[in-house]
This record gives C-alpha cells, sequence and structure tokens, in this order.
C-alpha cells in the first residue's frame, strides 16, 4: 500500500471541487482523453461529459473514489512512469498536480515522455505543478538554497491522520524549471501561468497547455 492509499479519503475530502481552469481546457476537448493522475476524480466527471474519458493513478483507493463520482468512466491502476496504453491513444489529456509527487527529475521525465508517446500527434494535455516560490515553503527553500542539500525544490509535507504523520513527497518548481522540462520532453507550450489557489500572497500553482507535435 503507499501513502496514497493510506490518505484517500481524507486527501479526496478536501479536493471536492474542480478547478476551473481544467473546466476550461475540458469544455474544448473531444474523442478520447486521460486524466492522469486522477485522484478521487474531481475532474474525470466533468471530463466523462465530453468524450470518451480514462482515469488512471497509482492508488487504487483513490479510484475507488473516484468510481463514485464518475460513473462509467474507464479506471486503470497504474505508473504515470509505465503507461498501459499503445501509443497515441489519446486525444487530449489532463495531468494535474501529480508530476510533483514523482521523485527525481528524471523520473519526472520519464512520465512527461510517456504522456508524450500516448497522446496523438497534435494531441493537447493540460498540466500543473505546484510552485517553488509560495507563501507556504519559500523560507525552507531559501533556508536549503544555502545549505545546497539535495535536489532544490524538493520537499517532504506531512499529512495527520489518527496520530500519525505520514511524509509525501513534493518537486516543486520554478516557472522556468517547469517549461524547459516539458520543452525537452518534446512538447510545445501553447499557454503558461501561475495562479494563486491556497496563497494569500504568491502564486502557488503553475499550469500549461501543451501540445504533441508531429
Amino acid at each position: 500500500m503507499n501513502y496514497w492509499d493510506k490518505i484517500a479519503g481524507d486527501f479526496d475530502a478536501k479536493r471536492k471541487f474542480p478547478w476551473k481552469e481544467c473546466l476550461d481546457f475540458i469544455s474544448s476537448i473531444s474523442g478520447t482523453c486521460l486524466d492522469l493522475g486522477c485522484g478521487g476524480g474531481r475532474h474525470l466527471a466533468a471530463m466523462k461529459e465530453k468524450c470518451f474519458a480514462v482515469g488512471a493513478d497509482i492508488s487504487f483507493s483513490m479510484l475507488e473514489i473516484a468510481r463514485e463520482k464518475a460513473g462509467d468512466a474507464f479506471l486503470v491502476c497504474c505508473d504515470a512512469r509505465n503507461l498501459p496504453f499503445l501509443d497515441e491513444t489519446f486525444d487530449n489529456a489532463l495531468f494535474i498536480a501529480a508530476l510533483h509527487n514523482i521523485e527525481g527529475k528524471e523520473e519526472r521525465r520519464k512520465a512527461l515522455s510517456e504522456l508524450r508517446r500516448i497522446l496523438k500527434k497534435e494531441g493537447r494535455a493540460i498540466i500543473s505543478v505546484w510552485a517553488k516560490w509560495q507563501d507556504r515553503f519559500i523560507f525552507h527553500f531559501i533556508k536549503k538554497f544555502f545549505k545546497k542539500q539535495g535536489e532544490h525544490g524538493d520537499i517532504l509535507v506531512p499529512w495527520k491522520k489518527n496520530g500519525e504523520e505520514i511524509m509525501r513527497f513534493y518537486h516543486l518548481y520554478s516557472m522556468i524549471e517547469f517549461k524547459k522540462e516539458l520543452k525537452e520532453s518534446g512538447f510545445k507550450i501553447e499557454k503558461a501561468w501561475s495562479v494563486k489557489k491556497a496563497s494569500k500572497w504568491l502564486k502557488d500553482n503553475h499550469f500549461a497547455i501543451v501540445r504533441k507535435e508531429n
């Protein structure tokens, strides 16, 4: 059991509503679509109204929650770094708040390469990650910068449940790093922007809409 299985119910309870950025993207899609790292299915439910929707997540417990919301959407338990889909299967994809949970730059690159592989030519995806310079973590990273410890942007974020502290890995991105990884993975960036979701002062989430070129 991975830590997402342990916290699935509590985690989903705090993520009930789809993000506007994702709904805007979903409004323009059709065909076959993948919600990679779908979690409890908050975006998958909207997606299945627009296309043949597939939800994929590494947590079986998350997928059980997604089943309640997304009904007849097709669900797959898998790792984003090794997707069980044929090349050029999907017209569109969401990869929301999941890439940053993969430890190691090369491992994240594998996930992006897999996303590109399963998209059709000219297929599009919306991707989001946590921003490095946000209210919650800015002093942590300033301190870590001067100590030169590990890969800059890596952090363990605790989740407390029944007296147990469960540590979740995140790699937080600068916008420059985010765009660089997307380009190096073979995507054309149509749009990239940052928004506030939980922060009061600094933008805490980066988004990008990308396209797989021929």
